[in-house]
């Protein structure tokens, strides 16, 4: 994967009419993974893609940040232990490495703190970060790899949410149609999306939506000019920092592969970007957009896309456990 993003890198330098220097806007390019721990991300990706880290034994970090549906699960809030529906829609992984804090509330700095908090959930993965381990201490691959990547047999929940964090940080989608236009390619993007671009720049959009990740560095109140009636009780940043004035102040989500993550906002209320378009001119600028308007600005959004995660699906370590398996949810 790094390899494909380093060549990807060299590749937009040298097509013909672009610039070695980037434009210079609000947004600017996602740049590849350039500094990676590979046998602590490999580590990673097997223990993001392995269920035997819930209780029932059926539910991964995939489920929910699914990496073939733009890092999230496409419903309006996840699907959790006991098909319980949580209270918040799943933001996405992918560039998740840009983001000023985790969670829609920030309550997680990193990554790594973010890895750790949806095993020992009751509403999400339903273990305990205890049994976790314990579990993974009786698989003899993992034992194995543990020791080969920290040069130690001891697994611990520390170690696991280091390598799940340092999987993540190699999930960053560069080379979009709009980063080969700020990087000089002046047919990257379509009259339509540049016009798109232009709007969203002069309405005001880019006061929070700017930087790599176009998104994720602040958080900013939802229903700045009219008030936005949610249908989740999550109350935000309030809920982390104890203020009122944080009440409804929500982490400003990336919209890097936008068109891939709906439904969107907190809730999941907006179905579609055209939606959610009118109701962020609305609400936060107080602006209503034309149907041409929102037409153009959805076409911009949709040049974010970037190449997504290419990687082999890994082979987890079977399990010597000849106890039968729990059922769904058990």
């Amino acid at each position: 994967m790094i390899k494909n993003h380093l060549i990807v890198a060299g590749t937009l330098l040298l097509m013909g009419g672009m610039a070695a220097s980037v434009a210079v806007e609000p947004i600017s390019p996602i740049a590849p993974v350039k500094e990676i721990n590979l046998a602590l991300a490999e580590l990673g990706k097997k223990l993001y893609f392995d269920p035997r880290l819930s209780k029932s034994g059926f539910i991964s970090c995939n489920s929910c940040h699914n990496l073939s549906m733009g890092g999230t699960d496409n419903l309006k809030t996840s699907i959790g232990h006991n098909w319980s529906r949580g209270p918040i829609n799943a933001p996405t992984v992918l560039n998740s490495s840009l983001n000023v804090a985790q969670f829609w509330d920030g309550r997680a700095e990193t990554l790594k703190d973010q890895a750790g908090g949806p095993i020992a959930n009751p509403g999400e993965m339903a273990f305990t970060h205890e049994l976790a381990v314990s579990t993974l201490s009786t698989i003899p691959g993992y034992v194995t790899e543990f020791r080969l990547v920290f040069d130690s047999p001891e697994i611990t929940i520390d170690k696991v949410t280091d390598a799940i964090a340092e999987f993540e940080k190699t999930l960053v989608t560069p080379n979009s149609r709009f980063d080969q236009w700020l990087l000089g390619n002046n047919h990257a993007l379509t009259e339509d999306e540049l016009f798109g671009y232009d709007l969203f720049k002069s309405s005001g959009c880019t006061a929070c939506h700017n930087g790599p990740a176009v998104g994720g560095s602040s958080f900013q109140k939802m229903g700045v000019v009219e008030p936005y009636h949610a249908t989740s009780p999550a109350e935000g940043r309030s809920a982390v920092t104890g203020k009122d004035a944080d009440r409804f102040s929500f982490k400003v989500p990336t919209l890097r592969n936008v068109e891939m993550t709906y439904p969107y906002f907190h809730d999941g209320e907006a179905e579609t970007l055209t939606e959610a378009v009118d109701l962020m001119g609305r609400l936060q600028l107080g602006r209503k957009f034309t149907a041409d308007e929102n037409a153009k600005i959805v076409a911009f959004l949709k040049s974010l896309t970037g190449d997504q995660p290419n990687f082999t699906l890994p082979i987890l370590p079977p399990s010597t456990d000849k106890t039968p398996q729990p059922k769904p949810f058990d």
